[in-house]
C-alpha cells in the first residue's frame, strides 16, 4: 500500500477521488474513482439526492484502497451555499434543497420589508454579493415554509461539513463555505450573533467555524470497516473555488484569477475585504479564503450555459455531442456578433437553455442564433465579454492593474475559451491546472504533512509538475 493523501471533490455535475503523492518534488495526482451527481424534483423543490452523494464517498474510499493506496488523510470540497440540518440525534431533518431551487424568490425583498434588514447594510456586514441562493435566504425560505425543521434543529451543517460528519462522527463547520452563507462577520470571520438574532434564526444550530488544516478526526470504526483502511479527516478550503484559487501558479501580484468550471469565478486575493458602497453596487463578493485570505470575485454562470445546451441536444437527438464537437460548431459560427448577459437569472434553471438564448437574443434586439453553433457562439461572446467586464471592475475597485489572468479548473482545457478570454480582455491567459480544485484539496493536507512548508512552496510546486499553456490576445 502507498501512503498517499486524497481529494474527494464533488462539483455540480460529478464527483471524483483523486489521489495525491509529491515524487521528487513533482506532484502526482491519480484518479481512482469518478460519480455523476445532479439534482432531482423532490417534494416541490429540487434537491440533491445526499444520500447518494455519501454513498458515492465511501464507494470512492474503498476504490482507493482497491487500487492499493493507504490514504494517510482525506479531504472533502463541494460547491457553496447549501445546507442539511440534523436533530438532536444526529440525524438529518428534511432534504438538501439545492440552490438552484427558486424558494427564495422574493426573499431578499421580505428582508427588507420585514426586517428592515437592507442589502447596503448586509452587505457592509459580511461582504458577500447578492445571489439569490445565498444561504441566508434559503433559511429564511425554510422558515417560512418549514418553521418546525429550524425549531427541531441542533446542527447546521453544510454540504462538506455533512459528508465529513457522516465520515469521522464530527459536526464543525468550516471558514471558506460558511463565509459564503452570508451570517459570517467580514472582518470578525465568525457567526454574526446580531444579525442572526435580528433574522430570528436559533445561534445553537451553528458550529464553531474551523480553519483549512484543522484535522476534524479518524474514519469511524463502521466506515474503517466498510473501506478496509483508517485515515485523518482533515478540512481542506472545503469551498471547491477557495480550493481551485490555492493552486492558481500566478507569476506576481497583478495576476487575476479565473476558476472556470460549472461557475466562472473571476478575482483576486486580497488581505483584506472591500466592503465599500462602490463594491456593493459592483456586487463583488469578499469570500473567506485559506489562511484568512479573501476571496474577491466576481460570479459569473459560467460553464453551465454549455453543459445544459450539451444535456439538452442530447435529449433531442439520443446522444449527447461532446465538448471538442460543440467547440468545433461554435468556431463554425465565429463571426456570430449577439450577446446575451450570462448573469441574468433567467438562465439560472431554464426549461431550455437553448430556448432561453434565443429568447434574450430576440428581446434585445439582436440577431437570433438559428443553429447550434450559434447558440453557442453566443454563448462563448457573452462569457468573454463579461469577463472582460469583470476585468475592469476589479481594477477599477482595487485601483490595481492587472497584466494576466490565470485560469484553472475543467473550463481551462477548453483552448478556443482561453484564446477568446485572452481577446477579450486584451490580458495573456495562462490556462492550467486543470484540476485546479482537487489540486487545492491536496495541497492543504500536503502541508499539514509538511512535505510543503508553506502555501508559497507548494504553488512553486505546481509549476514543475503541471503544463500550463499561454494565450496571447490577437
Amino acid at each position: 500500500m502507498q501512503t498517499c493523501t486524497l481529494a474527494v471533490d464533488i462539483g455540480a455535475s460529478s464527483g471524483r477521488h483523486i489521489v495525491g503523492t509529491v515524487q521528487d518534488g513533482r506532484i502526482v495526482l491519480q484518479e481512482v474513482y469518478r460519480f455523476e451527481n445532479g439534482v432531482r424534483r423532490k417534494a416541490g423543490h429540487l434537491c440533491w439526492d445526499i444520500d447518494t452523494l455519501a454513498r458515492e464517498v465511501v464507494n470512492g474510499l474503498r476504490a482507493a484502497h482497491d487500487a492499493g493506496f493507504a490514504p494517510a488523510t482525506i479531504g472533502i470540497d463541494t460547491w457553496a451555499v447549501d445546507f442539511v440540518l440534523l436533530d438532536e440525534a444526529g440525524q438529518r431533518i428534511g432534504d438538501a434543497v439545492a440552490y438552484r431551487d427558486e424558494r427564495t424568490e422574493g426573499i431578499r425583498e421580505a428582508l427588507e420589508k420585514e426586517y428592515g434588514l437592507t442589502f447596503a447594510e448586509h452587505y457592509a456586514r459580511t461582504g458577500i454579493q447578492y445571489q439569490p441562493f445565498n444561504t441566508v435566504y434559503q433559511l429564511m425560505a425554510l422558515k417560512k415554509e418549514h418553521p418546525e425543521q429550524l425549531a427541531a434543529a441542533k446542527t447546521f451543517l453544510m454540504v462538506p461539513d455533512y459528508l465529513n460528519y457522516l465520515l469521522c462522527g464530527v459536526a464543525a463547520n468550516e471558514y471558506t463555505n460558511a463565509s459564503t452563507t452570508a451570517l459570517v462577520g467580514a472582518d470578525s470571520k465568525d457567526w454574526d450573533d446580531a444579525l442572526l438574532q435580528r433574522l430570528g434564526l436559533p445561534r445553537g444550530i451553528f458550529q464553531p467555524i474551523k480553519t483549512a488544516g484543522t484535522v476534524l478526526g479518524h474514519l469511524t470504526p463502521a466506515v474503517q470497516a466498510e473501506v478496509g483502511f483508517d485515515a485523518e479527516v482533515i478540512l481542506p478550503a472545503t469551498h471547491d473555488t477557495g480550493s481551485a484559487f490555492l493552486a492558481v501558479p500566478a507569476r506576481d501580484e497583478f495576476a487575476a484569477y479565473l476558476s472556470s468550471g460549472t461557475w466562472s469565478l473571476l478575482g483576486v486575493e486580497n488581505p483584506r475585504a472591500i466592503t465599500n458602497p462602490e463594491s456593493c453596487a459592483a456586487n463583488f463578493t469578499n469570500e473567506g479564503g485559506y489562511e484568512y485570505r479573501y476571496r474577491y470575485l466576481k460570479n459569473i454562470m459560467g460553464l453551465w450555459m454549455i453543459q445544459s445546451i450539451r444535456r439538452e441536444l442530447g435529449e433531442q437527438t439520443g446522444t449527447r455531442p461532446s465538448f471538442p464537437e460543440l467547440i468545433a460548431a461554435a468556431k463554425g459560427a465565429a463571426d456570430f456578433p449577439s450577446c446575451v448577459d450570462p448573469d441574468d437569472n433567467r438562465f439560472l434553471a431554464p426549461e431550455s437553455m437553448i430556448g432561453e438564448v434565443k429568447a434574450a437574443c430576440a428581446d434585445t434586439q439582436q440577431q437570433v442564433p438559428s443553429t447550434t453553433g450559434e447558440v453557442m457562439q453566443c454563448v462563448y461572446n457573452s462569457l468573454t465579454q463579461d469577463y472582460r467586464r469583470a476585468v475592469e471592475k476589479l481594477q477599477t475597485l482595487t485601483g490595481k492593474t492587472y497584466t494576466s489572468l490565470n485560469i484553472v479548473g475543467g473550463g481551462s482545457q477548453d483552448a478556443y475559451l482561453n484564446q477568446q478570454t485572452a481577446n477579450a480582455t486584451g490580458l495573456p491567459v495562462f490556462a492550467g491546472p486543470t484540476e485546479g480544485t482537487a489540486l487545492g484539496n491536496l495541497m492543504v493536507q500536503f502541508i499539514h504533512a509538511g512535505v510543503f512548508k508553506d502555501l508559497a512552496e507548494a504553488r512553486a510546486a505546481i509549476k514543475h509538475s503541471f503544463e500550463i499553456k499561454e494565450y496571447q490576445p490577437q
